[in-house]
Order: structure tokens, then sequence, then C-alpha cells
């Protein structure tokens, strides 16, 4: 219907009666209104907390990994020797920083002296143990013969001391081995994990004490809101009698005309006859594009053939089928060195090839169906294993087709297996298809073959 039309509508508006109704409640709204302000503000507070605590369990947990990966590196540093894991370590010293970053993110939260005291000693303990990892590495370097030129800075100002300048290789590795998985390391690792349980249960503790405020404040809030939740009920129930008689019962009507799959009755409010209007013309439109949609949600959109959704869909209705058939299982020969060597493009020029052989060259009855990115699919309905030549003749034309191009497209060839059935589609016929598509694949692709043949 033209805006015209649907300005010449008449009928109550709802919009007149709410204005009545909304200047009556508007006093005792505001009461109640500045009482949920009040309730917000709290729960903000309240909400705030709990996001600090879990914010500070996130950040010490990331404190953590941080140390743990390095020693995670160092380890796999000095027993494999291999230069990725130094540099994993370093990455993780100069760049990730997870155990600075999460230090900094936390100092704008007040959670007590205490608590900030355990994770800067957490902090501590694990810079110090990089002193004892970093020697270990040059350690390892020096085991290696590695060019300290080209190691990081903190690597090369490492001096030996002087009990392991005269060690053998072998035993410089040793030696780096046993710093970073002794006792005294492992013992240090500990302290970092104890000093940041401590951090956790300082925070803990805080928390809970301003929860506890904060929700004995909220108890006295809330008393007082009820008191102006019980003025307004009185008022609310008259609204609801206006609702069931304004709005209710024309949305009844329009429900059932819903469900009935019909254009809605033009009946009711003002606002209802013009969403009613609304409603139809929209309903118009969608019966126009309901065939459209079908078909995008039925065919593929590169090649334009069905899709594996309604190959499924069609095999399901083929089932209980008393007819023969056939079913061809089709794949592309070497797909992906066309895709690897030519472009993804020239791939989907391809398959749309493909396609448009099978399409043009099988009956228009036939259901051609793209299954997989380039494997095919061709249900024969009424099709008997008298046909066999006929499929053969097909299969080889579209394959002489792909082997001799005339469009600048890249040669290609199909490989086709051919399973029969004399009534329907039956659980076992897809692997049969498939079986014969094997054969023709162990025999050097491009053919065809049928199940059963020469076995």
């Amino acid at each position: 219907m033209s805006k015209e039309g649907k300005a010449q509508i008449r009928g109550v508006r709802i919009q007149t009666l709410n204005y009545l109704m909304i200047f009556a409640a508007v006093v005792l709204y505001v009461i109640l209104i500045y009482a949920t302000y009040q309730i917000s503000v709290r729960y903000d507070k309240l909400m705030k907390t709990t996001e600090e605590y879990i914010r500070c369990e996130e950040k010490a947990s990331l404190i953590k990994q941080g140390s743990d990966y390095l020693t995670e590196q160092v380890r796999l540093y000095v027993v494999t020797m291999e230069p990725e894991y130094m540099n994993g370590y370093f990455t993780e010293k100069h760049e990730t920083k997870r155990r600075e970053k999460a230090l900094e993110d936390l100092e704008d939260i007040e959670v007590g002296s205490q608590a900030g005291e355990y994770l800067r000693k957490a902090i501590e303990n694990s810079q110090r143990l990089e002193e004892r990892e970093i020697y270990a590495m040059r350690l390892v370097a020096q085991a290696k013969g590695e060019d300290l030129s080209s190691l990081p800075e903190e690597i090369r100002n490492v001096v030996l001391l002087s009990e392991h300048q005269n060690l053998s290789p072998e035993e410089m590795a040793g030696e780096a081995r046993n710093m970073v998985f002794d006792h005294g390391y492992q013992s240090a690792k500990e302290l970092i994990v104890s000093h940041t349980e401590y951090y956790l249960d300082s925070v803990l503790e805080w928390v809970g004490t301003r929860e506890r405020e904060q929700a004995a404040a909220l108890k006295s809030i809330i008393g007082r809101q009820r008191i102006c939740i019980s003025i307004l009920f009185a008022l609310n129930t008259l609204t609801f009698v206006l609702v069931i008689v304004l709005i209710v019962k024309p949305l009844q009507i329009y429900i059932n005309c819903i469900k009935e799959e019909k254009m809605l009755e033009i009946a009711g409010a003002y606002e209802f006859k013009y969403l009613a209007l609304t409603y139809n013309d929209i309903y118009e439109v969608n019966a126009a594009n309901e065939i459209l949609l079908r078909h995008k949600a039925e065919h593929d959109p590169l090649t334009g053939v069905i899709n594996r959704g309604a190959f499924e869909q069609m095999k399901e209705l083929l089932k209980a089928s008393a007819d023969p058939l056939a079913l061809l299982i089709i794949d592309v020969d070497q797909f992906k060195l066309i895709n690897d060597g030519y472009g993804h493009e020239v791939g989907d020029q391809i398959l749309k090839k493909v396609a448009k052989q099978l399409s043009d060259s099988f009956r228009s009855r036939d259901y051609v169906a793209r299954i997989g990115g380039d494997e095919f699919a061709i249900i024969m309905t009424n099709c008997t294993k008298g046909l066999k030549m006929v499929i053969k003749s097909k299969a080889d034309q579209v394959n002489q087709i792909l082997q001799n191009p005339t469009d600048g497209l890249p040669k290609t060839s199909l490989s086709i297996g051919v399973a029969f059935s004399d009534s329907g589609f039956p659980e076992d016929l897809y692997a049969r298809a498939d079986s014969a598509l094997y054969k023709v694949k162990e025999n050097g692709r491009c053919g065809c073959d049928f199940y059963g043949e020469n076995d």
C-alpha cells in the first residue's frame, strides 16, 4: 500500500491514551527511578570490585605464565641447543613481556600494600632467575661454538666464571642443564608461585570486605524500593486492563492470521491498522522472493548445480523409490595441482566448466550435484545397466572436451565411478560408486568404471 493510502487510515491512537497514563504515573516513577539509580550505583561498585578481583587473578596468572614460558624456553634450549628456543626466550623478555605488562595493568587497583608487596616479590624473583637462565644459555652457546656477535646482547655481555672457562663443551652443556633443572632453580620457581598465591589471597580478603559493605547498602535501598513498587501496583493494574482491551485483543487476531499464513485483518487502533498494512506489503514481497531463496539454498553458488545438502535430501527421497537408478561419483583429476599452479581463480573456472559440461552432457532429469571441493555426483533416475555404454560415451565426451580446451584454461580430466541400483537409493550405493572411482584412480585416472565390472 502506498504512503498516501496509509496516511488516510482512521482509528483511535494508542499513543494519545499512553500520554494520559504516563502523566499520571510520572511522579511515582521519578521516585522509583531514583531508587533504581541508587541500586545501580551500588551494583556497579559491587561489580567493579568483583571485576578487579578477576582482573588481578588474570594478571597474576599472566605473570606465572610469563615466568613459566621463560623457564620452558631456556630448558628446551639447553637440552636441544636449538636457537629457536633462545629466540623464543628473548621474544618473551623484550617484546611479549607478559609479566611487566601485567604488573603495569595492576598499578591502578588499590588492593592493599601487603598484596602489592607479594606481587612485587613474585616479579623480582622471576627477574632474578633470568640471570641464571641467561648464564646457562651463554654456556650452551659457548659449548656449541656459536658466533657471539649474532647472539642477543644479554648473552654477549655474560662473563663466564673462571671454573667454567676451561670446561669441555660437553661439561659446559651439562653445567647449563644443571643450572635450570637443579633443586635451587626449582625452589626459586616455587617461591614465585607462593608469592602469587599470597597475593591472590590478600586480594580475595580485600574483595570480601568491600562486597559486604556494598551488599549492606544494597539491602537498605531495596527496602525503600519495595515501598515505591507497592504504591505503583494500583496504577499498574489499571494499565494492564487498558493493555488487554486496546492491545492484546488485536494482537491475538494478528497471531492467528500469521499462524494460518495469511494476510492480517485490518482491525484495531490506528497503529495496528498501519502495522497490518505494512505487514501485508512485506508478505506479498516475501511470497514473490520465496522461490528465489529456495533456489539459492539448494544450489552451489559457484557452479550453479545442486549442493551437498540438496543431494543428501535427494538420496533420502529416493530410498523409498521402486525405480532403478545409477549413481556417478566424479573427481576432477589433479585439481590441487591446478589450484597450486594456476591459482584459485582458475580452479574456480575449471569447476564451473566441469559442472556445465556435466549438465549439458547428461539428461535434464538427471541430478548433477557438487558434493565437495572438486567432487561431483550425478543421480540418473530410471537408469538401468543397459545404459552403461551411453554413460561411458558421455564420460568420454566430457573428458575429450576437458583434455582439449579452447578457452585458455589448463587441461584436466575426470575420474568417474558408477554403481547401479535396481530399486531406489540403497545405503551402500555411494560406497559402491566410490569403490569404482577408486579403481579408475588406480588405473591412471581420466576414465569411467562400473562397480562389479571385471571383478
